[in-house]
């Protein structure tokens, strides 16, 4: 936590931003500092996620690799979480590495099929996971309204944000 609030503000938005990359949630983070204990930073991160605009959910999905795909770069472009983030997801996906080539085509199938439908990058909380597990949620979340999809997504962003931010803060006790 001290970590966190005594960073220059550079290196905290680099941090933050391998949590979420939304510009506007990083931003809003470094203006609640100092915090005052971890709880304060998953509090704030989960209030001022809730609080952002759809297009700001949408540029932290963006940032993301697709389920099964290569971390660092994406098919269109670089992720937006730098080095930290990148083995972050690489570490949240490992399940996809031992997944059978049948499975990841379908997890490269349904990552297309996803996108083409709502229009950004299927978001799932990767973490203890299958890759089975993961193909199954993509297929049914598909069957979703772009709104409910929408909502779900930002839930399962909020999930990722937590779980790196107790990552960073247990790195740094």
């Amino acid at each position: 936590m001290r970590h966190l609030s005594d960073l220059p503000d550079d290196e905290a938005r680099e941090a933050l931003r391998a949590c979420c990359a939304s510009t506007k949630w990083v931003e809003r983070m470094l203006s609640q500092r100092p915090f005052k204990s971890a709880d304060e930073i998953l509090a704030s991160a989960e209030r001022l996620w809730l609080d952002l605009q759809p297009s700001d959910w949408l540029e932290a999905f963006a940032a993301h690799p697709r389920i099964g795909g290569q971390t660092g770069r994406r098919a269109d472009g670089p992720t937006g979480h730098g080095p930290r983030g990148d083995a972050w997801s690489k570490s949240e996906q490992a399940s996809v590495d031992s997944a059978s080539d049948d499975v990841k085509a379908r997890l490269t199938q349904a990552n297309h099929d996803y996108e083409s439908m709502f229009g950004w990058t299927y978001i799932v909380c990767a973490t203890g996971k299958s890759a089975e597990e993961m193909l199954a949620l993509a297929r049914a979340r598909m069957n979703n309204p772009p709104d409910t999809e929408l909502q779900l997504a930002a839930a399962e962003q909020a999930k990722i944000t937590r779980l790196r931010l107790q990552k960073m803060l247990e790195a740094h006790s």
